[in-house]
């Protein structure tokens, strides 16, 4: 069946978004897809979002938890889960799309809901995102019975600082979930661009001028996302360039909750109220409301925060708090947005040399600091920034005008003379993504404005260096570029270096790195030496590759061949020249012939 749409799917660490436009019209005309969910058991409505939480019911709840295209379930995607998050906190997983990011852990292992009793059912991180996904998918198809979204053009948005595994896992997370097997993999602040691009039609071309440089701030419930694009021209026209990229960091609007919930904590304890974990969870996701209620436009001068009782003193009752707006403005403005030098670095504070295995949030709040560093690392050179002469803003931190107005206005103070300018137009800040991501899929398809960039990151493998053996210490290992930044989707390279020994036949460890800063390394470079952040060991790869018949020795020459899907998913292939039998190495492996 021929495709009749395309569709934008944001997949949010705290909301996912559906937005769609019919292919065969000349300007694409985009909607966003209303979300049957359960509110409350036994209760459907729609929503124009789905809350990327997920409960775990127990057996006797199973019959209130039912959906208008599927028998009841213990699981339950959506606004109830949200609001179980606060009530029953060891049965909700959260932040499940951060987990797909964090390598040291199995994500492909039941660890969901992180520290909950053994005797809750427990999912995996990739098994989570395939639920919410599976909920958009039929969500799709019960409202276009017609047009299955297994047969549409479909575009899924990540992280821009989503290193290739984490990628990978999202493949892996949609294609379980019945997408087609050509779904396009979208950075999410390019799809806020698209947005922009097409709220503003052909102004862009007047609003924005050669050698500008925009900075995508995208500020979300778990994550902060930073993307510099450029503008260049081209054959007389005007072209966006997507220059550099940023780390995923864990700091977003979820810290914020979590700080004015220490904050609300004080409060109940000056009440003589001393709260226990299980209220301390609950009281960090009733934070989630009272900060959007507070914040927001036209908020209110004070907000009350109920907490349910939990001993002999509370049993049937709770205890309240009344929070000022002033109080809860001024502690996350200063707390995430602080003023500060160009020249200032996030810390890295550690209080123990014992780490719990968790998510690996930041440990310095300030987004500002992270914005400086971000800027400092793709100067043209090392005691020179980029200087952004736009922003646009994206995320639902940025629904507040205070917080927007103290990034600007921390950015002005770095460079002489006037601060960058705001591009206007981006108010539907917590559906931009899924709906650019539409506009992107329409673009590619019937033609349009597209940003360039290729691969935001470059990708080494390490190599061990031959030599004498040393007792106690392990052999240098230097790090080959197979993936240089800019590297196109669809394109593939070979590697040139001299041929390097492939062990196949016992167990071995495969090392894979990756540098978002050095755009100067080519297919083939060696890197001997690097500094802590310049390139950054992401996931190991422990296999045993077969065997090839007429192939006996246990180390088997072979050179590389880097590819990057349409999909934009990075394979490397080891190819042994002389019998041309490759294997492929990427987060699965398998053997082709």
């Amino acid at each position: 069946m021929a495709p009749q749409y395309i569709i934008g799917i944001d997949l949010g660490t705290t909301n996912s978004v559906v937005a769609y436009a019919p292919l065969e019209v000349e300007q694409p005309q985009i909607e966003l897809l209303p979300m049957p969910q359960l509110v409350a058991a036994g209760t459907v409505e729609s929503r124009t979002a789905l809350p990327s939480f997920l409960y775990i019911g127990t057996e006797e709840e199973t019959a209130s938890l039912q959906l208008p295209w599927s028998a009841s379930s213990r699981r339950v995607v959506g606004e109830y889960a949200r609001r179980q998050s606060a009530e029953v906190p060891h049965r909700t997983v959260v932040g499940a799309k951060s987990w797909l990011a964090n390598s040291r852990v199995d994500r492909h292992q039941p660890i969901l809901p992180w520290d909950a009793p053994d005797d809750v059912e427990k999912i995996t991180p990739v098994d989570a995102s395939r639920e919410y996904l599976e909920h958009l998918v039929a969500a799709w198809n019960h409202a276009m019975p017609d047009a299955p979204l297994g047969d549409q053009k479909v575009v899924l948005t990540v992280p821009a600082s989503f290193d290739a595994a984490a990628r990978d896992l999202t493949r892996e997370a949609a294609l379980a979930s019945g997408f087609p097997a050509d779904f396009v993999l979208l950075e999410e602040p390019q799809a806020a661009v698209y947005a922009w691009l097409v709220q503003t039609g052909d102004r862009w071309r007047r609003l924005l001028n050669v050698g500008d440089a925009l900075l995508v701030c995208d500020v979300g419930g778990g994550t902060t996302d930073l993307t510099l694009v450029s503008v260049a021209e081209e054959n007389g026209e005007l072209i966006l360039q997507r220059k550099a990229v940023g780390n995923h960091l864990l700091v977003g609007g979820d810290n914020m909750d979590l700080a004015l919930a220490h904050y609300v904590a004080g409060l109940f304890a000056e009440q003589g109220l001393e709260l226990d974990a299980w209220q301390s969870v609950s009281l960090w996701h009733r934070c989630r409301q009272a900060k959007e209620t507070l914040l927001g436009p036209g908020g209110p001068d004070t907000h009350t925060i109920s907490i349910a009782g939990r001993g002999s003193k509370l049993i049937g009752g709770s205890e309240k708090a009344e929070v000022r707006r002033e109080a809860a403005a001024g502690l996350l403005i200063d707390g995430f947005f602080p003023e500060c030098r160009v020249s200032d670095r996030p810390t890295r504070r550690r209080t123990s040399g014992f780490q719990e295995i968790g998510l690996p949030f930041e440990s310095d709040t300030g987004i500002t600091r992270h914005v400086a560093a971000f800027l400092s690392a793709h100067g043209e050179s090392s005691n020179q920034s980029v200087r952004p002469t736009h922003v646009l803003f994206n995320g639902g931190v940025f629904k507040t005008d205070a917080l927007r107005q103290r990034l600007l206005d921390v950015i002005g103070g770095w460079f002489e003379g006037d601060g960058p300018t705001v591009l206007a137009g981006q108010h539907d800040l917590e559906n931009a993504v899924a709906r650019g991501a539409a506009y992107y899929g329409f673009a590619k398809h019937q033609g349009g404005v597209r940003i360039r960039g290729g691969t935001a990151q470059a990708y080494y493998v390490g190599i061990e260096t031959a030599g004498l053996a040393v007792p106690g210490a392990q052999r240098p290992l230097k790090a080959l570029c197979v993936v240089p930044i800019g590297m196109e989707e669809g394109s593939e390279v070979d590697v040139p270096s001299g041929e390097i020994g492939l062990v196949v036949g016992e167990a071995a460890q495969f090392r894979f790195f990756r540098s978002a800063v050095r755009k100067q390394d080519c297919p083939g470079d060696l890197v001997a030496r690097w500094e802590e952040d310049e390139i950054v060991e992401t996931d190991p790869l422990e296999t045993t590759l077969d065997r090839v018949a007429g192939i006996d020795e246990p180390c088997v020459p072979v050179y590389f061949q880097s590819r990057i899907t349409e999909l934009g998913v990075f394979e490397l292939w080891c190819v042994h020249a002389a019998s041309g039998n490759r294997w492929k190495l990427e987060f699965s492996v398998r053997q082709e012939d």
